[in-house]
């Protein structure tokens, strides 16, 4: 009988090993989300969307760390953030930022589900494992959570705990993002190009709204070709570039070319990235310049995105030296106690602009 050829000559040459991958519904079996945790993110999401729409005049806030890096500390971060959620309920819908994956630029750590040791070991199914944990824990408080989708099969281990995702600027001119998105049961906001682009992101919401086909991973690990409906519920996150991009001239260009395109005027403004010129302290004096925008009357900024943490700045990983408590290992973050008065003022800007919506002026 005739022999197979050697394929591996040619196939996998550069792969150093190839390990198991736990299935999603295997992890979704070991970690339910109870009824009550369901319930609760249908009726975020719902909320959430109702914001996008123009149906609840309450301003969406996406905040919290960088990235996550430890269980305890997100957590205590995430009962600060319910208080605050619970008294400023009437004017902001606040959702716990709780990004897992990290884009870079050339290499470095990729994220708690890539690397949760954050020492080269790469236990991937501890990482997806320890994600979903925090994020029923944190549904359970009462919190929505927001987070990015960078890679494209982590989702179907945790997206039906989140309200609300983003897709980066790296990645929003991506087919297989846009794809992605189409298909995705939460609103997705894709942020401009890393250039400071508006078109690009335009773009990847009308390419989201349209039925697509692809190839992805089944909740129980196998390959299959999925077919998408689209998604209306996506906006576009004004995150600078080349130079800032959330004055009032800025909102102004954007929601142009929105309606340009047949969508609505609305959009979300992250006040940190190029926004503040990578400044982390400066989020505060933006925030408050948009906060500006929305108590003079614009209802065309939905949204607010916010790099908060337990305490202020940012912190190496240096082998044989801990990690300070509640500092980002990622990207610099306001603490929670600047984060605070930020919040209230964005709550204050709301009701000034609810008022003036009332008064017809």
């Amino acid at each position: 009988m005739p022999t197979s050829p050697d394929q591996s000559r040619t196939d996998n040459t550069r792969i150093q090993s190839i390990r198991p991958l736990i299935a999603p519904a295997l992890l979704q079996e070991q970690l339910p989300a109870s009824e009550a945790v369901l319930a609760r993110v249908e009726q975020s999401r719902t909320s959430i969307c109702d914001v996008l729409h123009g149906r609840d005049d309450r301003l969406l806030v996406v905040v919290g760390p960088c990235s996550i890096h430890d269980h305890g500390q997100a957590m205590e971060y995430a009962h600060w953030l319910q208080t605050q959620s619970e008294s400023l309920a009437d004017d902001l819908l606040i959702v716990m930022r709780c990004y897992f994956e990290k884009p870079r630029t050339t290499v470095g750590w990729k994220g708690y589900i890539n690397d949760p040791h954050m020492d080269g070991s790469f236990s991937i199914n501890e990482g997806l494992t320890l994600a979903r944990a925090l994020l029923l824990d944190i549904v359970k408080l009462g919190l929505a959570v927001g987070t990015e989708f960078l890679d494209l099969l982590s989702p179907q281990y945790i997206s039906d705990l989140v309200s609300w995702g983003a897709i980066g600027a790296r990645t929003t001119e991506s087919q297989s993002h846009r794809q992605l998105a189409s298909g995705m049961s939460c609103p997705v906001g894709f942020k401009n190009g890393t250039d400071g682009g508006i078109k690009v992101a335009v773009d990847a919401m009308l390419a989201a709204q349209a039925a697509h086909a692809f190839m992805g991973m089944t909740k129980w690990g196998q390959a299959a070709v999925f077919e998408t409906q689209g998604n209306v519920d996506c906006h576009i996150i004004l995150r600078g570039g080349k130079q800032p991009n959330y004055s009032a001239a800025d909102v102004q260009a954007a929601c142009g070319l929105l309606e340009a395109s047949g969508l609505r005027a609305q959009l979300m403004i992250d006040v940190s990235h190029a926004n503040s010129s990578k400044q982390y302290a400066r989020q505060v004096e933006v925030a408050q310049a948009v906060a500006d925008q929305i108590a003079q009357g614009d209802m065309r900024i939905s949204g607010l995105m916010v790099e908060s943490h337990l305490r202020e700045g940012r912190q190496d990983r240096v082998a044989g030296r801990a990690l300070e408590h509640g500092v980002s290992v990622t990207d610099a973050c306001i603490s929670t106690a600047q984060t605070a008065p930020v919040l209230q003022s964005l709550a204050l800007a709301v009701r000034k602009r609810r008022a003036l919506a009332r008064s017809g002026t």
